[in-house]
Order: structure tokens, then sequence, then C-alpha cells
């Protein structure tokens, strides 16, 4: 290969502030590769926002250097941000993937017109050149099939990324990681290893996935009505054995839920997942079978208020209604800052009088990532010369790091970076770079950007205190108030006649006082009334609602 003096420009885009947004981008002199292309979902001090984006800017600013997209498996974190990214960058850049991940890809892609996207399958065992990119495929096992890590080659070094993993020995489809590759490049020599961090403090081993299948098929074997099985729907390992339980006790299988139906159907036709069409029945027609013989798989493992189970712990749901004798199994860990909708869930299913079973009462779920013995054994496999935790929040890269200490590898060879910051390589030696500019993108309804911190403020202050409107009108000769009127949406004071009374009182002096000062305007007016009521229903009610002032003249 030819000598070049440009370094190799490692910089986590998004993946190293939470378990979400993953996106690595990868320079060298005018070659780029982007690995993973993931979102966000939402948090509570984000309300209105429908999902978080990393800020691919760099990207856009290096387009023209871009020569490939890869994806390493097929779940949103991952995936999510890919049709935005293409709408700015066009579709002429290959995305590379597993067959399940672009199957996955390819829906997404219709949903923004982009059907002529440029999708390039690979598999394990599969090298592609993208610039002064070799890349190398190889397998994983997660809890969704397809999964792939990637081991690059460059004139500067090697870096290898293991995606998301964990070393299943019994994976549900027989493919195990790929140990002999994973061993072959540590021999050839790993420069850096980016590595996934989910469960890093999680002592022991991960269970595999087969180890739910005992307690599925007992539960749903054993229940007096119909079964209702909420999880993933991209866990399509799980929905394998959900189905395989079913149809060995005789039961027949619906599916519902918009994501469920979708990627079930992506699945079957790819031949991911196994169910004769005479097992799975309409959600329609399921209303013509014996309870007992019945199983649904649904949607809203994370307590989501328009899933499936949602709709029908609350009665909404048009076709399939919970009784007392069904069960329901969550067959989920709840996603960090889900906990309150899934335990909405459960009391909703509790009134009912259902039986329901979640990972605290038994074994019916599972990680799809590897614990400290398995990010051990991986760093022990790569022999990595510089080791770089990624993929999540900070808790989990420091106690990432620390295993990789103690594997050998010293301080100064690990780097804990936050989004933005790059690694560079020049011949096998890995330093820190200058950092790249880097943040987030919300998608608000057809608004892709920056959301203004303001508008989130006021949704956050709408959500806590409500909306108080005050119109005021004032004489335009002598600028005496003639009239105020206060209304109010989301507060609780609105019936307290006299506390209004006050409040009208508090408006008529702030305005009064305004228009006696030298240099009266508008805007001087509406900030005098607005600072004026709020004050005085802090003091009265301890909330502070967002306050719109209207000021006019008569």
């Amino acid at each position: 290969m030819a000598k070049t003096t440009a370094p190799l420009k490692i910089t986590p885009l998004g993946g190293l502030d939470g378990i979400g947004k993953n996106m690595t981008a990868l320079e060298l002199g005018g070659d780029m590769i982007l690995v993973d292309a993931g979102l966000m979902f939402p948090d509570d001090a984000q309300p209105g926002i429908d999902l978080v984006l990393p800020d691919y800017t760099y990207v856009l600013e290096n387009e023209e250097k871009l020569r490939a997209i890869v994806i390493t498996h097929g779940h949103e974190d991952h995936t999510g941000a890919l049709p935005y990214l293409l709408m700015d960058l066009g579709t002429r850049v290959p995305v590379y993937g597993s067959r399940m991940t672009l199957g996955l890809v390819e829906g997404k892609l219709e949903e923004f017109n982009l059907e002529d996207a440029k999708l390039c399958e690979v598999a394990s065992g599969q090298r592609i050149r993208a610039g002064a990119f070799d890349v190398e495929f190889f397998s994983m096992t997660h809890s969704i099939p397809g999964t792939l890590g990637a081991f690059v080659r460059t004139r500067q070094g090697t870096v290898l990324f293991t995606g998301d993993y964990k070393l299943d020995q019994t994976p549900v489809d027989g493919v195990l990681p790929s140990y002999a590759a994973l061993n072959r490049f540590g021999e050839e020599g790993v420069d850096l290893l980016l590595s996934d961090s989910t469960n890093a403090t999680e002592p022991g081993f991960t269970p595999s996935e087969r180890s739910v299948s005992p307690a599925l098929r007992h539960i749903i074997k054993n229940a007096e009505g119909r079964v209702f099985v909420a999880c993933f729907a991209s866990h399509i390992h799980r929905l394998q054995q959900v189905c395989d339980a079913a149809v060995s006790v005789g039961r027949k299988v619906v599916v519902t839920g918009r994501s469920m139906i979708t990627n079930t159907k992506i699945a079957r036709d790819l031949g991911y997942l196994s169910i004769s069409q005479d097992d799975i029945v309409d959600a329609y027609e399921a209303e013509d079978i014996p309870d007992d013989k019945v199983v649904v798989l649904c949607t809203g493992s994370q307590g989501e208020p328009l899933s499936a189970l949602a709709r029908m712990a609350a009665g909404g749901h048009k076709t399939l209604t919970i009784t007392p004798k069904d069960t329901v199994i969550i067959s989920a860990t709840p996603v960090p800052g889900n906990e309150k909708s899934v335990q909405s869930i459960v009391n909703s299913l509790s009134k009912i009088g259902c039986a329901v079973y979640d990972r605290s009462q038994t074994l019916i779920h599972v990680s799809g990532h590897g614990s400290q013995e398995e990010l051990k054994l991986m760093i022990a496999m790569c022999k990595p010369r510089y080791f770089c935790p990624v993929h999540g929040e900070a808790v989990h890269l420091r106690a990432h790091a620390e295993l990789a200490k103690e594997l050998g590898i010293s301080e100064e060879r690990i780097f804990v970076l936050t989004n933005g910051e790059t690694l560079l390589m020049r011949d096998h030696v890995v330093e820190v770079g200058e950092p790249v500019e880097c943040g987030v993108v919300y998608v608000d309804g057809l608004s892709v950007g920056d959301a203004d911190p303001l508008v989130l403020r006021d949704r956050q202050k709408l959500s806590h205190d409500g909306i108080i409107t005050c119109v005021a009108t004032v004489a335009s000769g002598d600028h005496k108030v003639r009239e105020v009127d206060i209304t109010g949406r989301g507060v609780s004071f609105m019936d307290d006649e006299l506390l209004l009374e006050e409040a009208n009182d508090v408006v008529r002096e702030a305005i009064n006082r305004a228009s006696n000062q030298k240099g009266r305007n508008a805007d001087a007016t509406r900030n005098a009334v607005r600072k004026q009521l709020s004050n005085f229903l802090w003091s009265q009610t301890r909330t502070r609602p967002m306050i719109i002032p209207v000021v006019m003249e008569v």
C-alpha cells in the first residue's frame, strides 16, 4: 500500500451519551465511511419531540468524501437516522448491511420515498473496499438476526467495531459469533477496539436467548384464556420462541401492532422467522377461536401510550379485548425512563384482573448485550493495542474502561470519549485529536433541526403549571385600564374568585405604573404585567404558569 501522511480520524458523532443515536465517522485523506446511523427516543425533558438524531453536520460538510455507510444491525438506535441522512446526502452513497438489516431499512426508506437508495447486502466473512477502507464483516449474536461486526483495515492501522453483541453459545438461529475471525483479527493486530458497553456494569455472563423458552412455554401451555405477549417488534429471536411455544401446545398466533405486523412479515419473507401460515390468524378471525387456543404477539413492552398493549389495557383496541381470565407476558426490560409508563400499563392490567408476568417473576427475558465476562473475553480475543468503549452512558463507558485495565491495557491507551471528540491513528499509534462540532437534531413533527431551547422550556412549563392569558383594554386617551379578563388552562385556581379579583388588581396596578413611566411602550407594559402577575401567582399558589399578556388600546 502507498504511504500517506494523513492520519486515520475516528469520530463518534453519537452513542456516547446514552443508549441510542449511534454513528461513527472514519476519515482518511479524501475518503470517509460511516458506521451506523441511529436515533434515540426523547425523554421527559423533551416534550413534543418525536425523535432525537445525532448531529451529522460534519458528515454533510464532507459528503464528497463519503464512500459507504455500514449498518451493523437493524435496531432503531443504529438505523433510525438513515432516512434523514440520505434525504440530505442523496441516495448515491451505498449502504451495506446484512439481509435482515437491509430488509428493515428498506421498509423505512420507502416511507421517505427513498426507494432508489443503493442497498448492498453483505454476509459474515465478506470484504468490501470503500476508498481507503477495507472492511471485513463477521457475525455476532444479539437480539436480532443478521448482526455483524466490522474489522476495518487502513494504511494507518486497523479498527474493530464489535457492534451490539453478547457471546451466546446457543443462539436461536444457530449462528454463533465468529470466534475464529475475532481470534484471527487479534493475531493480525487490532490497533483500536470499539466495543459495546451497555452491560459493562453487570457481572458474569448474560444468559442465552434460549433460556427464556421453558418459561414462555410453561406459561402459554397452562394459561386458562388467551396469552398476550408484549416484546420488541425487532426481537425476532424472541418472536420465534413465542411462536414455537404457541404451536407446540396447539395455539394459533395473532400479530397486532403496526411495527409488529411489519417486522414479522419482513422476517418471514426473508426466512428469519419460521411459522406456518396455518398457525397465524388475523385479529378478526381470533374471535372464532377458543380463548385457550390463542397467543397474541403485540407491541407495548415499553409502555408506549399508543401501542397495541396500551390500547387493549384501556379497552380501546378495535379488535382485541383483555379479560380477567387472560394472561399477559411483558417479555422485555424497560428502557431507562420508561419504567413509569410500563408500570402504568401493569396497573391497568391488574385492574382488569388478568395474570401479568414480567422478568421479576420468571425468566421470560434476557438482555441482548454481553455482561462483564463476555466483554473481557472480547478484549482477550482481540488483544487490542488501544481501547475505546462505546454504546453506553458515562457509567457504562467508565466501567468498561476499568475492565480493560484489568486485562492489562494501560490507562494511557484507553480513551473514554464524548460525542464529537476524535482519535487520530498514525502508523498504528492512536492519540486524541481536535474535536468536531457535535450535538443533537430534533424531529418535531415535520420539522427536522435544532429545537429552540425556549420552545422546549415553554412546553415543560405548560406541562407543569399550565397557561394564563391576560387581556387588558386601556383607554387611548388617559391610558386608564378599562377592563381585565384573565383566563387559564391547566391551572387549578380558576374557580377561586377572590384570587382572580386580586390578580385583576395586580394587572391594573402594573399597567398604571408602566403608563406613568417615561418612555412607555407596549413591550414594557406587557413585560410589567407578566412579571407582576407571575410573582403574585407564585406567592399565592406556588405555581408559575406561562403568562401571555395582551394589552389593547381602545
